[in-house]
């Protein structure tokens, strides 16, 4: 299988670094082909401007009608080009970063913002006019994983901890982005106490995220409800008789009438601690 592994950290040192060699040589080993963007290795530019869609700056820049017109016309930057024609290649996209103020370094954020344009990432349209997203859209068939590193314990994560609990932390990206386009998402690899762990333990860690991502295209998928599967009313609000009494992003989740969601679930047994 053919998968895309975007990296953000600015230490080619670093524990990041280290874990996603042994996970691509793992990969390798398995006969995937692999792609990679290492953002901070690549100088990746995270900044919207006229010059992605070839915007004339005399005329106010709409970015998303703009940018939907730069993708039909062949316009848009050569390295956002570059980026969609990975994605397009990829049958599942890996996306590794340390968790910097609850969320993914600017660098990163700035990936999506150039490469997820109108006409691509979003302000996709079915035959009869409504919306394709959650559950449908342009990467739609695709998987995505997340791979994050955090400075605070599994525990403080985790369903009572003070940091919030990880799956909630991450329900921006994970249904925000990757579900919004279409793609099945895999719980995330949590990688926790990333910045004192002891070396002894990090053939235990790297083991782990292995066999995570050697899990890539059989593990099952985050249990997401999809926007027209007819969960959704034409407000886009859940139906009553859907998960009724549950609110919040748990209920966003088809299991979430079977208790598994909620304020006592179980952080994912997956941090790598």
């Amino acid at each position: 299988m053919k998968i895309l592994w975007v990296s953000a950290h600015p230490e080619p040192k670093s524990l990041n670094a280290a874990l996603r060699s042994d996970a691509l040589a793992a990969l390798r080993g398995a006969g995937h082909e692999i792609r990679t963007s290492d953002l901070y290795e690549m100088r990746w530019n995270p900044v919207v401007t006229a010059d992605d869609f070839a915007h004339d700056p005399s005329g106010r820049l709409l970015v998303g009608a703009r940018s939907g017109r730069a993708l039909a016309e062949g316009t848009l930057a050569p390295d956002i080009l570059a980026e969609q024609r990975k994605l397009g290649w990829a049958d599942a996209v890996i996306v590794q970063f340390p968790l910097w103020w609850y969320g993914m370094p600017a660098i990163l954020k700035g990936w999506f913002d150039r490469v997820f344009v109108e006409g691509y990432g979003y302000g996709i349209r079915r035959e009869d006019g409504s919306t394709r997203r959650y559950g449908e859209g342009t990467l739609a068939g695709k998987r995505a994983m997340t791979v994050v590193s955090f400075g605070g314990s599994a525990d403080s994560a985790g369903p009572r901890g003070i940091n919030g609990q990880m799956d909630e932390v991450l329900f921006p990206i994970h249904h925000g982005i990757f579900w919004y386009t279409g793609m099945s998402v895999l719980p995330p690899v949590l990688i926790d106490s990333a910045d004192r762990l002891p070396a002894e333990h990090y053939p235990g860690v790297a083991a782990r995220l292995i066999e995570r991502v050697s899990g890539l295209f059989t593990d099952t998928p985050l249990p997401f409800r999809s926007q027209n599967g007819g969960d959704y009313d034409d407000r886009f609000v859940l139906r009553e008789d859907r998960a009724p009494g549950v609110t919040g992003l748990r209920a966003h989740y088809t299991d979430a009438e079977s208790g598994t969601r909620g304020s006592d679930a179980e952080v994912p047994t997956h941090c790598a601690v």
